[in-house]
């Protein structure tokens, strides 16, 4: 391939990167926690869980992010191998 050209991945595979990277960072943390307690620390971001209910169909959802030193490492390292590919 020629120095400059690139080839067009799909918004896909970045999420699946990203989300490679944040698993892979976020174990790594945990691992690694008992000997460098500051990974441990974490921001939860997210909306706890809201009902719909409408009588014959119940409907819950909520969403929750943990994001810790490692974890962000983890995420700029998925984005930077999706950039290498």
């Amino acid at each position: 391939m020629a120095r400059g050209q690139r080839t067009q991945h799909g918004k896909g595979t970045l999420i699946l990167m990203l989300f490679m990277g944040g698993l892979a960072g976020s174990v790594l943390g945990e691992g690694l926690g008992t000997f460098f307690p500051f990974l441990k620390n974490t921001a939860a971001i997210g909306f706890g869980p809201a009902t719909l209910d409408l009588h014959f169909c119940k409907c819950t959802l909520g969403f929750s992010l943990a994001l810790g030193p490692a974890t962000v490492l983890g995420l700029l390292a998925g984005y930077w191998a999706y950039r290498r590919i």
